[in-house]
C-alpha cells in the first residue's frame, strides 16, 4: 500500500482553504502555488515584485529541502504573474538566477489579481526526484 508524503508550511491557509503546499505521488512531487508567504502564514511584500519573488523562491526551497530534492529535479513550472508585461524582464530574470543552467518546462500566465491584495507572483511545481540532483 502506497503511503502519502504531504508537505505543511504551518500556516493558517492550509487548514482554511484544505490544502498542502506538495503531496509525493511515487518519484513526483506536485507543489502547490507558492507565494510570499512568511513563517506565519502572513503575505508580506504587496506590490512589491522582486521581494515576493525571493520569499516565494524561498519557499519553494523549503518544500524542496524536506522532500532531499533539489532546482535540477524540477521538471516543469507554472508562474501566475500580475501586470505580466511589465514584471515580464523581473521574471525571466528571476528565473534565470533561480535555475542556473537548469532550464524545466515553463508556462507564465498573466493574471488580473491573486489572492491578495497586492500579490503579484504565485508558482507551482512539478519535481521528479528520479533526476539527478
Amino acid at each position: 500500500m502506497a503511503t502519502i508524503d504531504v508537505f505543511h508550511h504551518d500556516v493558517p491557509a492550509e487548514s482554511d482553504f484544505g490544502y498542502s503546499q506538495a503531496i509525493r505521488s511515487g518519484e513526483l512531487i506536485h507543489v502547490s502555488g507558492q507565494l510570499s508567504l512568511d513563517e506565519t502564514g502572513e503575505f508580506r511584500h504587496a506590490g512589491d515584485f522582486a521581494a515576493q519573488l525571493k520569499q516565494t523562491h524561498a519557499n519553494m526551497d523549503k518544500v524542496l529541502d524536506h522532500y532531499g530534492a533539489t532546482r535540477n529535479q524540477v521538471v516543469s513550472q507554472t508562474l501566475y504573474v500580475v501586470d505580466l508585461r511589465q514584471h515580464a524582464e523581473a521574471t525571466a530574470e528571476g528565473n534565470l538566477a533561480y535555475f542556473g543552467d537548469h532550464r524545466p518546462t515553463s508556462t507564465v500566465i498573466g493574471v488580473t489579481e491573486l489572492t491578495f491584495p497586492g500579490q503579484v507572483i504565485e508558482i507551482s511545481l512539478l519535481v521528479d526526484t528520479k533526476l539527478p540532483a
